[in-house]
């Protein structure tokens, strides 16, 4: 089964909790505290899979969550790092946030990998916080939340050629003639119901092959998500060169109506994809009014500027001059660059905290601010002390001020509530 959109939930472990201890060896007066810290959590990591070509097992597997690190002990002893969870994903998958919608990396290469969630780091045990004026601190941090994020995953084949055109217009014959490849044809349309790929050797030199994609069949419509072809026009939108077959013998449709139809299509699902090269490869020539059908359109097409090549994918006629002009016309046409890892390198910078109100309750939020929240043992009266001094070296004690707060107000952060008594 062919595969190539999903959507998945993916959570980084959590850091591990650091741990509150003291030394109490026989002969150590005033040991003082020995806590540990806990081990960072794992990250959820993309990774390109050569021998994937699809993205089918995120069908059956919705759910990623990577280990948490191990907790903090005594004697100063940091407990161990999870290991990453690595997702591998096949070439040409495209990675995007699914709540806004927004590219997060797009993965090309072989080996080529990203961090989509990253792990917590470990909480610090109590003999972080011992300073000179708190010689025997009694609390320690939790583990700090691993990120987590619903993300859709998106297969672009890496093509450099695609071939489009109407239903049983013969582009499976084309690619089974072009390449190794052994597509299912048959005489009824929407025989190909899935992309197909092969590699074309051109015999123009080493390093002059290129990969090849048969997209299935494109109607009237298809934009709007109307027959096969929509579900797959992404696929071509890596290519560098469209080979844009025609049924020459008329049966079904006039070849000259079905070449404007469809590059229609493509002007309306997008400009960028229509503009892209395309050469016009006028097929089934061994038919009954083929070569009518082709020296009537074919001044029409070139003055349009663009080339058409008579072939008979049945047959084999004019494969060769096909392919050879094919090779040349990429060895002219640069490769596409992959979208950036936007968030992977982007600096994001951010309010430290945010302050709403509705009614008599005070919403603070703020990645650094949850976080402090999520890695206070909020059970632990000297953690608690803790965390109120840091919010007021922040300044959120005075912006609450400034808004009006009073004592017995609430002050909600994430899902965490607490009254404010000054």
């Amino acid at each position: 089964m062919f595969v190539d959109h999903a959507k998945i939930y993916v959570k980084a472990g959590d850091g591990g909790n650091g741990v509150v201890a003291f030394r109490r060896e026989k002969y150590v007066p005033r040991g003082g505290p020995s806590g540990g810290d806990g081990g960072r959590g794992g990250d959820v990591i993309l990774m390109v899979d050569p021998g994937l070509s699809t993205l089918m097992d995120f069908k059956y597997k919705i759910h990623y969550k990577a280990k948490r690190g191990e907790h903090g002990q005594g004697s100063n002893k940091f407990g161990r790092s999870a290991e990453d969870l690595v997702i591998n994903v096949p070439p040409g998958t495209i990675v995007k946030d699914a709540e806004t919608g927004e590219i997060l990396a797009d993965l090309v290469e072989n080996g080529e990998s990203f961090v989509v969630a990253k792990g917590g780091r470990g909480g610090h045990g109590n003999a972080r916080f011992t300073s000179s004026v708190h010689r025997a601190p009694d609390f320690a941090e939790k583990g700090e939340p691993g990120e987590e994020r619903w993300i859709v995953l998106e297969l672009k084949l890496i093509a450099d050629v695609g071939l489009i055109g109407f239903p049983n217009a013969g582009k499976s014959t084309l690619l089974s003639r072009m390449t190794s490849a052994k597509p299912k044809i048959a005489d009824y349309p929407f025989t190909t119901l899935s992309p197909n790929l092969g590699v074309v050797d051109p015999g123009l030199g080493k390093g002059n092959s290129f990969v090849l994609a048969d997209i299935p069949g494109l109607i009237e419509g298809a934009h709007e998500g109307q027959g096969l072809g929509y579900e797959f026009l992404r696929h071509v939108e890596r290519t560098r060169l469209l080979v844009h077959v025609l049924d020459m013998s008329g049966i079904e449709r006039d070849p000259l109506e079905g070449f404007y139809a469809i590059n229609q299509e493509l002007v309306k699902y997008s400009k960028e994809l229509s503009e892209k090269p395309q050469v016009v490869v006028a097929n089934k020539m061994d038919l009954p009014k083929a070569q009518e059908n082709y020296e009537r359109i074919k001044p029409i097409i070139e003055k349009s500027g663009y080339t058409i090549m008579p072939v008979s994918g049945a047959t084999g006629h004019g494969i060769k001059q096909l392919l050879q002009y094919i090779g040349e016309m990429l060895s002219k046409i640069p490769k596409a660059e992959p979208v950036e890892h936007i968030k992977q390198y982007r600096i994001i910078e951010e309010e430290p905290f945010k302050i709403s109100k509705g009614g008599q309750v005070f919403y603070i939020s703020g990645k650094a601010v949850e976080r402090l929240v999520a890695m206070t043992d909020l059970e632990n009266e000297s953690a608690v002390k803790r965390l109120q001094r840091t919010f007021k070296r922040m300044g959120i004690d005075d912006e609450l001020k400034a808004q009006g707060i009073k004592n017995g107000d609430t002050v909600k952060i994430g899902n965490i509530e607490f009254y404010y008594m000054e």
